[in-house]
């Protein structure tokens, strides 16, 4: 990227251009999908967001870092509320969803089911 890294809106978006596991780009180098950000009227940067299977696994690595440990050794009630976390997060709507949260928490596909049909039926009371 040949803008400047220390422009503030740069700066600004880094963290969660980072955190989506998106890319930072010049603006002229941007494709007709990727979003280009401009600073009082000058285009600045250009983010390439990631595949939507690439997010996921951002979001999980993000999740083990903040509970400081793999999903996998996490006990069921907090696994529960990843399931609840992912599922708003629209973690199920992508290709894989379920499978690639089960393995990251350890459990069957079947498990991370029966976790959203009891948080569901939860709601529904």
């Amino acid at each position: 990227m040949t803008q400047p890294a220390d422009h503030p809106l740069v700066s600004a978006v880094k963290p969660l251009v980072d955190a989506m596991g998106a890319e930072l780009l010049d603006p002229g180098q941007a494709a007709a999908d990727d979003v280009v950000l401009a600073w009082e009227g000058t285009d600045v940067v250009a983010v390439r967001l990631p595949q939507l299977s690439e997010s996921l696994d951002h979001i999980l690595a993000a999740m083990e870092r903040r509970h400081g440990m793999p999903l996998a050794d996490l006990d069921r009630k907090t696994k529960q509320g990843v399931v609840r976390t992912l599922e708003a997060r629209g973690a199920f709507s992508v290709r894989h969803g379920v499978e690639t949260v089960a393995g990251a928490l350890g459990v069957s596909r079947f498990t991370v089911y029966n976790y959203l049909n009891r948080d569901n039926s939860t709601k529904g009371e």
